[in-house]
This record gives C-alpha cells, structure tokens and sequence, in this order.
C-alpha cells in the first residue's frame, strides 16, 4: 500500500476490524519509511455474471431464477427448501469461482442438472423436459435411459466399496 504521505510502497498493518456493516475491513498502517500511519479500508470485489442466453441476448445473473427454477422443478417432492438455497448458490460459486465475466446459459442449466440429479430424480427428468426442449418422446426417453444407466452404474460402484 503506498503511503499517502511520502509515496513510499512500503508499510505494515498496526490493527485490522471489520466495519460496522460488515461489508469491509478497515485497516490502520504505517509507513515503514516516514512512520506516518493512515486507514485504508478492503472491499470484496464482486466480479458481476453476465448470461449469455440462447437468443444471443443478455443479462445479469440472478441466483433468484436458478432457485426459482429448482423449485418448480421440485414441487410436491419431498425435497426441503434449504437443500434448494444450497444448490442455487453452490452454482453461484462455481461460476464465480470460473473469473468469467459471460456465461452462456446452457452452461448453467448443465450445473443445475448436475445437482438436481443428486437431489432428486424425478425433479432432475422434469427439469431437464423443459431446459432440454425435448422434440418428442424418444428424446425424453434418451434422457430416461441414461439416467438410469447412471443410477445403475453408481449402485454398483457403491456395492462394489463395501
């Protein structure tokens, strides 16, 4: 941090708190060189997600319709509402975590897939019946078919560890 006083880049950190918002951390210094001392305060940065959708549009990432979404998919399932919250924002992380600043939005929809599988079944086909599009029944039976491949394939690992 470079000293306001003499410019020197050199210093060290006296104290550090958190604000009174919890938003940032303000951090009392002193110059190693002219041992003048001075507050600087650290923000997160928030890297905003644009969606890149399939009409070539865009917009801004909202966690709300991913969580919508899950819901839909999941109604009059057995699934609580907090392991929904944890998926919505465990893909969050995981596209915040890619330091992309685009994101097309099958990309999300495959993460979605990916923990709706994990959560509950019969909520992953009916989700991926409405983001997949399917033409006809054939596709939807694909789908069918290689969920249970998957399921079959995981049971026999799992046998296979005891």
């Amino acid at each position: 941090m470079k000293c306001p006083y003499c410019g020197s880049p050199d210093s060290k950190v006296i104290d550090s708190r958190p604000t009174d918002e919890d938003t940032s951390i303000r951090r009392r210094r002193e110059c190693l060189t002219c041992r003048q001392r001075f507050t600087t305060f650290e923000v997160v940065e928030h890297i905003p997600i644009i969606v890149i959708k399939r009409d070539g549009s865009r917009q801004a990432f909202d966690r709300n319709k991913i969580l919508h979404g899950l819901i839909r998919s999941c109604e009059k399932r057995p699934v609580p509402l907090p392991v929904l919250e944890e998926a919505a924002l465990s893909v969050e992380k995981e596209l915040q975590n890619r330091l992309e600043h685009e994101v097309e939005s099958r990309y999300i929809g495959e993460l979605v897939m990916e923990r709706l599988k994990d959560i509950d079944e019969v909520s992953y086909v009916r989700f991926a019946s409405v983001y997949r599009q399917f033409k006809d029944l054939s596709s939807f039976m694909d789908e069918l078919k290689n969920l249970l491949r998957d399921t079959k394939e995981s049971s026999v690992s799992d046998d296979s560890q005891l």
